[in-house]
Parts: C-alpha cells; structure tokens; sequence
C-alpha cells in the first residue's frame, strides 16, 4: 500500500482511507456489526491504515464498531473522529444542533477516547463549524487536548478558508476534510489552493459521489427510505438521468484504462496533490477491493489534462445538501 504524509504534519497514512460511516449511518439500515468488523479486517490486511468515524455516526455505534474492530491493532492504525454536533435524547438521539463549546468538545472527546479503546485520537475534526463559538477558542480547546495527550492532531470538517486561516493560527491543521470528486469540484477553487499555502492535507469524502461514480446508479434506482439520498437535491431521479453524462465519460476512460468507472474517479483525484486521501466507504469486500485497485491506475500530463477538459463541460444537475444541511458548510 503507498503511503502519504498529511500536509507538513509528518501524520502518514494509506493513501487511501476508509470511510466507516455507511456501515452504520446514512445508507439506509446499519450493515451487520460482526460483518462490518470482517471487513475492517480485510481492509487492514489490504494495507489500509487510516479509518475515518464520528461520533454523529448513529449515533455513538460507528465509533464503538471501529473500537471494537481496532483494538488488537493499536499503534497501527490511524483513526479520525470529530466533533461538533449536539444530541436531542427525547427525539432518539437525532443530531438537532452545532456544539463546539470547549466543555463539550471535551466531553466528546473522553467519550470518544472509551468508545475507540484508545488512548489518543490520532485526529480530531470538528464535524461542522459553530458560528456561535469562535474558531480561536475551539483550536486552543483541542490545543489543550493536545498537550494533554488525549488528541495527536487537528482536523475541520467543510470549513471555509478564513475559518481555516484563523484555526491554524491558533493551532497547526494536520487536515480538511471535505467533499471533492468529479461529480464537485468546487474545492478546485479556493480551498485547494489555501491548503497547499498553508501545508495542510486534504481529505475527500463522498470521492464517489455517495455511490454514483460508481456507474450503477440511474434514474431508476431505489434507495432505501432511511437513504439520506432520498433527500438530496443530487439525486433525485431527474437530477440522476441528467448527471449520467459524466457516467458515460468515466466509462468511456475506464475502457481504455481496463479499469472500473469508481477507479477511474479515485485514481484522478489521488493524482490531483500528492497530500489528498481520499476516504471511499463500503460495506462490500468487492467494492473495497474495486477501491484499493484504484491506486494501480495511473495518467500521464495529458490524460488528466483530457479528463479536467472534458469534465469541465458537464454541469452538474442538483445541489449536494437540502437546504438546511448547505448552510452548515463553508462557513
């Protein structure tokens, strides 16, 4: 497995990740634990060593399976969790707010520590910028922590770059987590060439646009009515039948790579800068397997440039969040 290093942060991880989320949250019902934790296991035998959870992510069960499924490979793994988000009890633990308040940032955190089984999180993000809590003081919490020896490094998860630039003052970034694939390319923009400035690593979630680089997806698909899809601008059915022309591009590449349409997707964004890691999720050992293969495709100069050309001139149909959510992020 190639390894790379997070920003200047000297934090080295598998070049690729993975994203635990799905085999808990968001994709409908939770996938089998004792399968899930076989998974896991292959995914480290495979030579994948950096893990992605949250404690949002169930709540509370994503972070105890990969507890659970790491723990006889502690000092060997390198496992991300976040932040940010208040738990409503009496509307079953539904996530109904932003809380980074340093006591409560610090109470995820000792709960997180107990649920993982570890002793120091590798890397902690806050989930969602609060705007009711300075950035300042959520960095010099996590600095605590830090010094502390409960947090290793400091991540935010779908910040903007001002909010980067003033945590970072306060408190180096190892990494931003955000979105970023060919199905949304508007970290390109802005926030790319912020981390690179600033030595910061990158770490792309949803790099197959929750499933529809994967080409399996259509107009007719069916998602289970907890799917989160259901209620994405993206993916309603319309939307799908439209964005199928990006499809028809990766599919069109994968041929002439001999590849899939999914590493395709990954294998561009790996070669975007040598300091992304994409985190794909899966519950299928086919598909993890289908992901890891991703780094064995390579481009020259001229194929990214062909591919960047060529995608450029597809408009994306549909927004990535319902409103509520988009207003959480880039802020």
């Amino acid at each position: 497995m190639i390894k790379r290093i997070l920003g200047q942060s000297k934090l080295e991880v598998s070049a690729l990740g993975l994203g635990c989320m799905g085999m808990s949250f968001g994709y409908g019902v939770p996938a089998d634990k004792n399968k899930m934790i076989e998974l896991i296991h292959s995914a480290l035998e495979m030579g994948i060593t950096f893990f992605d959870t949250a404690e949002a992510y169930g709540p509370f069960i994503n972070e105890e399976l990969i507890g659970e499924a790491l723990a006889p490979f502690k000092g060997k793994v390198i496992i991300a969790t976040k932040f940010g988000f208040k738990s409503n009890v009496e509307d079953n633990n539904r996530w109904s707010a932003l809380d980074s308040r340093p006591e409560h940032i610090r109470e995820v955190a000792e709960a997180s520590l107990k649920r993982l089984k570890i002793d120091a999180i590798d890397l902690l993000y806050q989930h969602r910028v609060d705007l009711n809590v300075p950035i300042e003081e959520v960095a010099g919490t996590v600095k605590d922590l830090i010094s502390e020896g409960k947090v290793k490094h400091f991540g935010l998860s779908e910040a903007g770059v001002n909010t980067i630039r003033k945590a970072h003052a306060v408190l180096p970034l190892t990494a931003i987590q955000s979105e970023y694939s060919l199905f949304w390319r508007q970290p390109e923009k802005e926030l790319l060439p912020t981390l690179e400035e600033l030595g910061i690593g990158f770490v792309p979630f949803s790099p197959l646009g929750k499933g529809f680089l994967t080409g399996k997806i259509d107009e007719n698909t069916k998602f289970d009515q907890s799917d989160f899809r259901n209620f994405v601008p993206r993916f309603t059915p319309e939307a799908r039948k439209a964005n199928l022309t990006l499809i028809d591009l990766l599919n069109k590449i994968a041929v002439h790579k001999k590849a899939t349409p999914a590493q395709v997707a990954l294998a561009w964004l790996v070669a975007q800068k040598p300091w992304i890691v994409p985190i794909p999720g899966t519950t299928k050992l086919h598909r993890l397997e289908e992901n890891i293969g991703a780094l064995a495709v390579e481009f020259t100069v001229d194929e990214l440039q062909e591919i960047d050309e060529s995608s450029s001139k597809i408009i994306i149909q549909g927004e990535r969040y319902p409103e509520h959510l988009q207003k959480l992020v880039n802020r």
